[in-house]
């Protein structure tokens, strides 16, 4: 139900923007709007799926999050591609009412969800929970592993209940080592920004019409299928190399791409000086090793960030350091 309220505010800010006509401040309020939106999908979806997710395939699940939003990024560009030669609202009217079109079948596919067992077991709701758990898990209600999963549900609820609720204080104790696993979330998720993925998706086309592309869009869009196709391979890393080794190489893999790409368009795409021709050898020497520090980064960080701060803490504190880490994450990018 929370999920489906937020993605209601997202439409509603949708809505403000798509219906402002001369007025900048409406467009502006409606994007606050539909950020806060976007902002609680990112924490609540991935604590969902981290919640009603078979143990086994968790991490596999939790990294089809991020392969659905680089699916969103190739769309988007795919759109601008589409509608880059209209000169009036039409250019920037059809992305955000295709947004508008992708929340209402996120509504509808919610129908089809099972709540989080955890949940209805925290608001008394054991036969229901039984029946989500069942449902997820392909089980019949009464089988011994479904009894057994919602007894040790029911008792982790009833010891954080013992403990009483919960304070935004309690992120910053280091007893019970929750703040430095806040620490550690806060991090990983701003640096999965700062990486440099951003630089790519945000200007991918200015920076290939200054290395000789004739239509930087068209690069943007191989650009974005490079990044989902690659995702498709995380679906096997994170399982298979865990979660510190994948973080590990994709830092080692993604920072040599970019000292390749830095130092070839620092000394070799403008032989003759700046105003002078670029290099075509050295501009497609750059898009390959774009392809390649994409390629590492979403087979790597970013996926496997949205995997940690879901399983790093404790029930009682996750949705506020979810809320927190996914804050450090949008303050990165």
């Amino acid at each position: 139900m929370g999920l489906t309220i937020v993605i209601v505010v997202y439409m509603v800010g949708i809505v403000i923007q798509i219906a402002s006509i001369d007025k900048w401040y409406q467009y502006f309020i409606g994007r606050i709007i539909a950020g806060i939106g976007a902002g609680s999908i990112s924490v609540l979806a991935p604590m969902l799926i981290s919640e009603t997710a078979p143990k086994h395939i968790r991490g596999t699940l939790l990294a089809c999050w991020q392969l659905m939003v680089t699916f969103a990024i190739f769309l988007g560009y795919c759109t601008n591609y589409g509608t880059k030669t209209y000169s009036n609202s039409v250019q920037w009217r059809v992305p955000l009412g295709l947004c508008f079109a992708w929340a209402i079948i996120m509504i509808g596919g919610m129908t089809f969800v099972p709540e989080s067992p955890r949940f209805l077991v925290q608001v008394g709701k054991i036969e229901q929970a039984k029946a989500s758990f069942a449902k997820s898990n392909k089980l019949s209600v009464d089988d011994p592993a479904v009894v057994a999963e919602i007894d040790l549900l029911v008792a982790g609820v009833e010891a954080e209940e013992a403990m009483g609720t919960a304070s935004w204080k309690e992120l910053f104790s280091r007893k019970t080592k929750v703040f430095q696993r806040l620490t550690m979330t806060v991090m990983i998720n701003s640096l999965q920004q700062l990486t440099g993925d951003n630089y790519f998706f945000y200007y991918g086309t200015t920076i290939f019409k200054s290395v000789g592309m004739n239509d930087s869009f068209e690069t943007s869009i191989v650009l974005g299928i490079v990044n989902f196709a690659s995702c498709f391979f995380s679906l096997y890393s994170v399982d298979k190399l865990g979660r510190r080794r994948c973080l590990l190489l994709g830092a080692a893999t993604m920072t040599a791409c970019m000292v390749i790409y830095a130092s070839v368009g620092v000394t070799r795409l403008y032989p003759n000086g700046k105003g002078q021709p670029s290099s075509k050898g050295a501009g497609n020497c750059m898009i390959v090793f774009t392809c390649f520090y994409i390629f590492c980064f979403s087979c790597t960080w970013g996926p496997v960030c949205y995997v940690i701060i879901s399983e790093t803490f404790p029930l009682r504190v996750r949705s506020k350091c979810m809320s927190v880490a996914t804050a450090a994450y949008y303050g990165g990018s």
